[in-house]
């Protein structure tokens, strides 16, 4: 399996590497010629990032003179090495894989809310999922079952374990099984996992199919919990404040946007996700408040460092820009 830090130490080399090309445009954020800074963002395809694709849609990045380009990944820790290496700008990223990042001084910041946790048990917008005919009933069965996770060493590590743990199973016993979210319904179904950690619209279409949820995981770990930000580069942050500045402004507005404005949220995740349009009637829909939890973040590093994701404790003022 494609580890984390890998990935990580690659990029910062790759970073290293085109900062001694002495490049005059090295963000590739700003135009240049007066006209719109082109801005390629990393994101999911899943829920959690209707409101970026709103706001392009809105016109709210356009309005700050930005052009912007949006490309999928399986998961933060899959556009963490883009966003060093320049080939994107900004990216989007659940918070534990930043907090790894970042205790392995990997040059990146966060620079705004991303999405978070409806705080209501049976009703959030993740879940852990298993076959309806599976003989796990709850969290504390997942010890010694294979779980699906989209990427290793992530928030699904973390939240997935702490269910475990607040229902009297062993943490360290559960075997993740790296999948990218839209293939777990599948994977799940053919047997391939016991069972997997999802979120919107796979949830959505895993019971549809007739599956259920054993543990509302983001719930365990904290009320309100934040599950991802948006962040760049050191690099861009420091030679382009200004539209690090835009796009944060343009972000707070797509936040706000989406969270009044289910309807349209629904109506956006169809161009961008293939999922029909009976199932996006039925999404839990996940909160966009404009600013993170940092008490729900202490949480998460404290328990990330308990299960040994972190080599030391996560600088959360250094994460952020």
């Amino acid at each position: 399996m494609r580890r984390l830090i890998t990935g990580l130490a690659a990029a910062t080399a790759l970073v290293v590497a085109v900062a001694g090309c002495g490049s005059s445009n090295p963000s590739d954020g700003t135009a240049g010629n007066g006209g719109p800074a082109s801005v390629t963002v990393g994101v999911i395809p899943i829920v959690d990032v209707a409101p970026i694709y709103l706001g392009k849609e809105k016109g709210f990045f356009s309005d700050r003179d930005i052009d912007l380009t949006l490309e999928t990944g399986q998961g933060g820790a899959a556009i963490v090495p883009g966003v060093l290496g320049g080939q994107l700008q900004f990216g989007f990223s659940n918070v534990t894989s930043l907090m790894v990042a970042q205790t392995e001084n990997v040059p990146i910041k966060a620079v705004v809310n991303g999405v978070a946790s409806t705080g209501q048990a049976g009703a959030d917008f993740g879940a852990i999922v298993v076959r309806g005919d599976s003989v796990i009933q709850s969290a504390k069965d997942l010890a010694g079952k294979k779980v699906a996770v989209n990427t290793l060493k992530n928030i699904g590590d973390t939240s997935v374990r702490e269910s475990v743990r607040k229902d009297g199973g062993d943490p360290a016993a559960v075997q993740f099984v790296e999948i990218g979210f839209p293939q777990m319904p599948a994977a799940l179904d053919a047997g391939q996992v016991d069972a997997a950690w999802v979120v919107e619209p796979s949830l959505s279409v895993v019971k549809a199919g007739g599956g259920r949820v054993v543990a509302s995981n983001f719930v365990d770990v904290a009320p309100d919990l934040t599950v991802a930000l948006y962040f760049t580069s050191d690099k861009l942050l420091q030679e382009d404040p200004g539209l690090v500045e835009r796009f944060v402004e343009a972000m707070r507005e797509s936040l706000a946007y989406a969270d009044a404005n289910p309807d349209e949220v629904r109506r956006i995740i169809g161009t961008y996700t293939q999922i029909d349009e009976a199932t996006v009637a039925e999404l839990t829909l996940p909160k966009w408040p404009a600013d993170y939890n940092r008490e729900s973040l202490e949480v998460l590093a404290r328990l990330g460092q308990q299960d040994g994701l972190f080599t030391s404790a996560p600088d959360l003022d250094k994460l952020f820009s």
